[in-house]
């Protein structure tokens, strides 16, 4: 009996932590049908034992991201008119004017926004990104090779970069079922849709009804919820280490408490080393004061800057910088690469530390699967990095309107309460945040735990459908 294909088109390698790492890869080679990634990435999956196809090489059409930057603009006006909100304003990437072909660029992004604000001009705007892929020797190059492999199914992880819409396409007109996965909880009001497929899946009811408002040329038959992978790896308790071989891997003491400092990338908290070294010295505080507690640093994984350098060397007896385990092949966020070790590696940074304090990530649902608290950090340091960026901005963004109660996060509104919300965060169980928190997961999270099988079985039945 043939083997089905199934085709997962990998656009970038952040994909690897969700379908390469976790269950899903389980359950597609154990369907028995052939499940090969499709990949555009600089990175050699055969090296890590998975079946890979390299996508053809090829550039994209020199006006699509000139198209796709109207796109999302026009977007975003369309969002901001609808709900009366001018928080999408916040979603605009700044245009950069340092050469003459970044002016030309500029200029002929706002000529196509000013005269295609209108439904019909942004539908006008979506197709004109698709026929500009469909003209390229890299979308004739993958149409070529799906018409040698013609798998069941073209699956893409992610459904925002720009690489990934020649081969969508591709398949689209070969008849090929298409089908994409929403990357991230924060990304649909952000106007970060780029690929148009047959079927979209979601991590929940909440997610659904968004991409339901945002797009409504989405039809509610094409979405499928899912779940996310993403969280698999606080479930697998064979994942956990004890807490010796932990301590002892990454030179913590035994003898203290940890709390963990979460860092953001550049552009979400500009400020975020001033952050680190406030908690430095809150610790610092509470241990002069007879508490022997450390701080574990987590740095965002695409952040590889050096700005907080000065506090890891000023604070050396109190923070233990433990890297995250991802892979640079290049300086954009899109060529780095997670490692399977690292789903480890942050599930066991969260099952021995007390508390993980940030600037509004997502870590706080990493937390809450280990039952600990998350604290936000709600308060201007006074040393701008940025002068127009102020912390008042990050807490206005729409995926926190999502949130049930304002208590499902411990808020550090001043410097100045960071020992104390520290001190209780060690000496009490905080059993009211935790269980708001558990209820935001539960609204934004469908069934963490099986999100591989279920995606499995959507592509799976999608195949059986259009057979």
């Amino acid at each position: 009996m043939k083997k089905d294909k199934y085709f997962i088109l990998l656009p970038d390698g952040i994909g690897l932590r969700n379908f390469a790492y976790t269950k899903f890869y389980e359950y597609a080679n154990s369907a028995g049908d052939e499940t090969i990634f499709w990949n555009a990435t600089p990175f050699n999956l055969s090296d890590i034992g998975i079946k890979e196809l390299k996508i053809p090489s090829g550039a994209l059409h020199k006006f699509t991201e000139v198209y796709k930057n109207a796109r999302k603009n026009i977007e975003l006006r369309h969002f901001e008119k609808r709900t009366k909100n001018q928080i999408y304003r916040s979603y605009k990437f700044p245009r950069s004017n340092s050469n003459l072909k970044s002016i030309l660029k500029n200029l002929m992004t706002s000529t196509i926004i000013f005269f295609n604000s209108t439904r019909s001009g942004l539908e006008r705007v979506r197709q004109k990104v698709i026929d500009l892929e469909k003209s390229t020797s890299y979308y004739k190059a993958c149409l070529e090779q799906l018409q040698r492999e013609m798998p069941k199914v073209v699956f893409c992880t992610n459904q925002r970069p720009s690489v990934a819409i020649a081969p969508i396409e591709a398949a689209k007109s070969l008849g090929i079922p298409t089908v994409t996965f929403i990357f991230s909880w924060d990304n649909l009001p952000k106007a970060t849709m780029v690929l148009e497929t047959d079927y979209y899946l979601v991590w929940s009811d909440h997610m659904k009804n968004e991409l339901l408002f945002y797009y409504p040329y989405i039809n509610e038959k094409q979405i499928i919820i899912t779940g996310t992978p993403q969280f698999e790896g606080h479930f697998d308790k064979s994942a956990i280490s004890s807490k010796e071989d932990f301590y002892k891997e990454y030179g913590l003491s035994l003898n203290k408490r940890y709390i963990c400092f979460s860092g953001d990338d550049i552009t979400t908290s500009p400020n975020d080393q001033y952050y680190l070294e406030d908690t430095a010295k809150a610790v610092k505080t509470l241990n002069e004061n007879g508490h022997d507690i450390g701080i574990i640093f987590r740095r965002c994984p695409v952040d590889f800057s050096e700005r907080y350098d000065f506090v890891l060397e000023n604070y050396k007896d109190i923070i233990v910088p433990i890297a995250p385990k991802w892979d640079q092949a290049g300086e954009v966020w899109n060529a780095i690469k997670p490692t399977k070790e690292d789903t480890k590696l942050l599930a066991n940074t969260a099952e021995y530390t007390d508390l993980v304090i940030n600037v509004g990530s997502s870590m706080v649902y990493d937390y809450i699967c280990h039952e600990k608290p998350c604290a936000f950090i709600n308060y201007n340091t006074g040393i701008n990095v940025l002068p127009s960026w102020r912390i008042e901005k990050i807490y206005k963004y729409v995926h926190f309107k999502s949130m049930p109660n304002k208590k499902a996060v411990i808020w550090i509104n001043d410097k100045n309460a960071i020992s104390e919300i520290i001190k209780n965060a060690i000496d009490s169980d905080h059993l009211q945040e935790l269980a708001h928190a558990k209820n935001w997961f539960d609204k934004i999270i469908h069934d963490p735990e099986n999100a591989s099988k279920n995606i499995w079985n959507a592509l799976s039945k999608i195949v059986t459908e259009h057979t």
